[in-house]
């Protein structure tokens, strides 16, 4: 099968053909049809420091995906052959204690798929069954590829009690985006959203976001004026990273503010403590999905008209693989999908 491999410890990615994942008794083997690209696939294909310590080459990549279940094992249950499927991207090893407490995305063990081992840049991939989300609905297969950074989105929006609140999102990215049209759908107040890419603000603009600020030119202070807020924000989602987005965050929250945090730093930065403690601002750490409540959710509130058809900007056929990555690398696209059909 042909498969996009990071066949050397070196920048790029390869195009090669390679044997089907093998399956055991608990196994699905899955043909996959569309897959997304992700900010993880880029810094392995551009082979970054993260990148260097965290991948083994070779290695199939990718982790956003949906397809259809061309096999299962023998111990399988409730997925048939057929069946349109998403997956759980993080292997968790169900035997430490969050695992056993049903809290399995906290799980100390957890491999990633086309991270820890071979992924869903293929025309096949192999995941436990337990892994396996089965789209019960009909969903637009662009939407079902991009299940995974979705929930990432829709665990983050909903930490928080969002009705009636007034909500800060710094970073425009895919993520972003989608966290702010599912906060505008689950009863926010205001949502603002901040970037320096006037491309990605617009689209967040076209999901739903109240103001979309060019952070650049404007400061979140002004927002507020804007929008007439006297006390700050309720709900803040950190979606960048990035010190100064973090630090802005905190300056313009409310006393008793939460603060949900996505983004991933490069590297450690200082934040004002004393600003957090005595404004008693709640910050929780949000990594991957609830598994499997996010999903879920994410159904859930498709079914209940959530449109997330902005955020994806572009469509390739896998073999045009480098121009499909050299988009997702721009500060202006959305989420580039890969279709394995074509």
């Amino acid at each position: 099968m042909k498969a996009l491999v990071k066949q050397h410890a070196e920048p790029g990615l390869w195009l090669q053909d390679v044997p089907e994942p093998e399956t055991g008794p608990g196994d699905v083997l899955i043909k996959v049809l569309r897959t997304g690209i992700c900010g993880t696939d880029l810094h392995i294909r551009s082979w970054d420091a993260w990148a260097r310590q965290a991948v083994t080459t070779p290695r199939v990549l990718g982790h956003e995906f949906v397809g259809e279940v061309a096999a299962v094992g023998s111990d399988v249950q409730d997925i048939e052959v057929g069946d349109t499927v998403s997956g759980e991207g993080h292997l968790v090893c169900g035997k430490c204690r969050n695992c056993l407490a049903g809290r399995r995305h906290l799980c100390r063990s957890t491999v990633g798929l086309g991270v820890g081992r071979d992924g869903a840049f293929a025309e096949y991939v192999a995941l436990p069954a337990s892994n396996v989300w089965v789209h019960r609905t009909q969903v637009d297969l662009d939407i079902a590829a991009i299940f995974d950074p979705f929930g990432n989105a829709v665990h983050t929006a909903l930490t928080f009690p969002l009705v009636g609140e007034d909500v800060l999102i710094t970073g425009a990215g895919p993520i972003g985006i989608m966290a702010a049209a599912v906060a505008r759908h689950a009863g926010a107040r205001n949502v603002v959203i901040t970037d320096v890419s006037e491309s990605r603000l617009e689209l967040a603009r076209k999901a739903g976001a109240t103001l979309a600020l060019n952070v650049s030119a404007h400061g979140i202070d002004e927002a507020q004026r804007q929008l007439g807020l006297k006390e700050g924000f309720d709900v803040g989602l950190e979606m960048s990273g990035r010190p100064e987005a973090m630090r802005d965050m905190v300056d313009n929250m409310t006393h008793g503010g939460r603060i949900a945090m996505l983004g991933l730093p490069a590297q450690e930065f200082a934040v004002d403590w004393a600003k957090i403690v005595t404004s008693m601002i709640t910050v929780k750490g949000i990594y991957g999905r609830e598994m499997y409540e996010t999903w879920y959710a994410m159904t859930v509130l498709l079914e209940a008209g959530l449109d997330l058809t902005p955020v994806i900007t572009g469509s390739y056929g896998f073999r045009d693989f480098e121009a499909a990555f050299d988009e997702a690398a721009t500060a202006r696209s959305g989420k580039i999908i890969l279709d394995w059909t074509r």
